[in-house]
């Protein structure tokens, strides 16, 4: 039988492994408990392009002359453009996406913003995440905290979203009941060499209280380290993910889905797109690395046969204002694109082209209120009414295969 001392000298000698049992979220423990009770439905993964994307040089519509016009030495050539059709391509640093609208499975909405639009990245980005324009509303809960509460008790595990990724938890995921957790990286999820071997037994008759806690702490520990091992194992994958941030948290994410946890979103951020100078490489790197990231990690998925469970949603606070600066930069703008990526989707364009002769105080009219595309995810892929959550009637639009 173990001592006191020498139960605590074993136990703590595992630092590593009972500060994990600390600092992994509860949801993981009790998801993987409940990974038994298979869950087929549908995944929401909303990739945030973060800065204010400029939507102009993303889907480019390079034969219209006051592009040329606006765009001195930032235009895209239709030499250079991935063509969509005889007006409109992607940039050239696309081609994974362009490749999944070829395949069917990326819709691009075209002119998405907001009545008034904000230049402010903080108050535009708050209206994104409330779906509310009162700027009171952007310190409570978020579009898809709200949806979530409608499920909060059919849903029985600790999170209902994740956000994987070093950023603050958005605002989108805050609900009244459901459950948010941010994770850093799958990275702090590794355990080391140093686990607590199961033949350690304490004295369970103990009544010291610090004892009994540190073997709870242990057996939680082990417990726990097994199951990530599990999930470790089960989470081999055979695509090859580009070398970025973007690649390494759409993968881990993809290794969360495969291990059939409960979570209907997940969210990340890909940060960068505030290119007020010397916008061409930064923007060129930006889209290549978005792109190579997304069609990895739904081809991932596909070859998991997950694909169909999972659609992608992928937006900015603002798109550019139409005139390049004296920087060789664009400065903040109004609407842009928003992508819905997955099978499910009605690949290719949709909404109305933006008219470069048709602007207001230099930025381009928005089109498409982006609560539509909002009411299109929430009715359309999860199942939720979406009155309740964007607290407004907004017509869902026809971006999905029935």
């Amino acid at each position: 039988m173990l001592t006191r001392r020498q139960f605590l000298n074993t136990s703590f000698q595992s630092t590593s492994i009972l500060s994990l049992a600390s600092s992994i979220p509860c949801f993981l423990t009790r998801s993987l408990q409940a990974a038994e009770n298979k869950n087929h439905g549908r995944i929401l993964v909303v990739i945030e392009l973060s800065g204010g994307n400029d939507g102009l040089n993303t889907v480019v519509p390079f034969n219209d002359e006051n592009y040329q016009k606006h765009r001195n030495t930032l235009h895209i050539t239709k030499e250079k453009v991935l063509k969509l059709n005889s007006e409109i391509g992607l940039h050239p640093a696309m081609t994974g996406a362009a490749q999944l609208v070829e395949d069917g499975r990326l819709a691009i909405v075209q002119g998405v913003g907001y009545p008034n639009p904000n230049r402010s990245h903080f108050e535009s980005m708050g209206i994104w995440q409330s779906a509310q324009s009162n700027p009171k509303a952007h310190g409570g809960y978020g579009w898809l905290g709200r949806a979530l509460d409608q499920n909060s008790k059919q849903v029985h595990t600790f999170a209902d979203a994740i956000c994987l990724g070093n950023v603050d938890p958005p605002q989108a995921l805050r609900g009244r009941q459901s459950i948010q957790s941010t994770i850093r990286s799958l990275a702090e999820l590794q355990l080391d060499s140093h686990t607590p071997s199961s033949e350690t037994k304490p004295d369970e008759s103990t009544t010291d209280d610090l004892l009994q806690y540190v073997r709870r702490r242990s057996i939680d520990a082990r417990a726990t380290a097994a199951r990530i091992t599990k999930l470790k194992n089960a989470s081999i994958t055979k695509t090859r993910y580009p070398q970025n941030g973007l690649a390494n948290r759409l993968k881990g994410i993809a290794r969360l889905i495969r291990a059939d946890l409960e979570p209907r979103v997940y969210y990340t951020v890909q940060a960068g797109y505030d290119t007020h100078i010397n916008q061409e490489f930064d923007h060129y790197r930006r889209l290549s690395e978005f792109s190579g990231a997304l069609s990895a990690f739904l081809n991932d998925l596909r070859d998991s046969q997950l694909d169909d469970r999972v659609l992608v949603l992928v937006f900015s606070e603002f798109g550019r204002r139409v005139a390049e600066n004296d920087s060789q930069g664009t400065d903040h703008g109004t609407a842009g694109p928003v992508f819905l990526a997955g099978p499910s989707v009605k690949a290719g364009l949709h909404g109305a082209t933006p008219d470069l002769a048709d602007l207001v105080d230099g930025d381009l009219k928005m089109t498409i209120d982006f609560r539509r595309v909002y009411a299109t995810v929430l009715s359309k892929w999860l199942d939720i009414n979406p009155q309740t959550c964007l607290q407004g009637n907004f017509a869902a639009m026809d971006l999905m295969n029935s």
